[in-house]
Formats: C-alpha cells, structure tokens, sequence
C-alpha cells in the first residue's frame, strides 16, 4: 500500500508538470493582487479548511499578502451558521468585509460544490458572491471541479488517478501547491525561519 500510494502521487506530480497552465496562471494573478493591493480569501470545509488556515498564515508571513480565511474565527462562523444557515457562512462573510474587484477569492475543496446534490454550499453561494463582485476567482478542487470548476478564472485541477484516493490527494496537493507558491521568488519576501539558517548547526 505504502508503495502504490507514493507511486500514485508521482502520477499526480506527473500531470500537474504536464498541463501546468493553470498554475503559472495562479502565480501570475497573486502577483497582480499585489501590485493592485488586493486582498486573498481563502475558502474551505472540512480538511480543505485547515489547509486555507495554514496557506493563510504564509501567505501573510512569506509575502506579505493581506489574507483570511473565515474559518479561521470559529465565533463569527458559528454564530453564522446559528443565524443565517450554514450555506451563508461564506457569502455574508465576504459581503461584511465588503469584497472588491481587486480582491481575489481561492477556494480549497475536493468536489469544489455542487448545487443539485447541495455539497458545500457555502463555497457555491461564495464563488457566486464573488463573480458578482468582479473579484477573481481561483480554485484547487478534484475530480470535474465541480461549481468551482465551472466559474473559476483559474481552476487547478488535481488529477484523479486512484478514485478511492481522491480526497487525500488533493488535500494534500493543496498544501504542496501553495508552498510552492508562498516560497516562489516573485511573491516571497522573507525568508522562512529554517531556509534562514541553512548550513548552521542545529
């Protein structure tokens, strides 16, 4: 298992090299929400939630980005979810930090919602929000892509290649994809604490 699982990622790496438009795309967008002094939200549910908590903070740290994510304040989203439905969380969230068109809106999912089969709606209800807003709008889904895959400027698609393995690839894919990118010279601007001390001792 340990072999096929590591074997199957180097066929994810393998696909994103091969059609790595959209990540270059992605790059080149953060680069203009700097120049424009935009802001970077980040959206997710279940573990995709994590991983834009932890993107947000390198982001801020590593470039300089003024970035959020709303789940990031478990107050304000509960009390959301208490008052407003949990499908609104996102949406009336971005609405009070009144999103721009300088703004950009990334989304982390594996099914990247659905509105038929009502999966994630709250990313769904967002994405609309914000192509509403003019602001861009970015994804790192799985699969089809689902509704992000649908309206996203940018869609980062992880390529599928073991089904029953979809959601630990590209949960983990987003993870590797926003390292690179946090850590990519024309969006970094200080050095992360252990590339700092490269060649001393521990």
């Amino acid at each position: 298992m340990t072999k096929q699982f590591l074997e199957s990622a180097r066929e994810v790496i393998d696909g994103l090299i091969e059609n790595r438009k959209p990540l270059n795309d992605l790059e080149y967008a953060l680069e203009q929400l700097v120049r424009e002094k935009g802001r970077l939200f980040i959206l997710g549910v279940g573990g995709s939630a994590a991983n834009a908590s932890h993107a947000v903070a390198d982001f801020r740290n590593l470039c300089g980005i003024e970035a959020y994510a709303p789940t990031d304040n478990v107050s304000e989203l509960t009390a959301r979810t208490n008052d407003e439905g949990f499908e609104n969380i996102f949406s009336e969230w971005l609405l009070t930090s009144k999103l721009s068109k300088k703004d950009m809106v990334l989304v982390f999912s594996v099914g990247g919602g659905d509105k038929l089969r009502k999966g994630s709606l709250p990313l769904v209800k967002a994405l609309d929000y914000a192509k509403r807003r003019g602001a861009k709008v970015a994804a790192i889904v799985g699969r089809d892509g689902g509704y992000a895959g649908k309206v996203a400027d940018i869609c980062i698609l992880i390529p599928t290649v073991r089904p029953l393995l979809v959601t630990p690839f590209v949960e983990s894919f987003q993870v590797l994809i926003f390292h690179m990118l946090v850590f990519h010279p024309s969006l970094q601007v200080k050095v992360g604490k252990w590339e700092g001390i490269q060649g001393q001792e521990l």
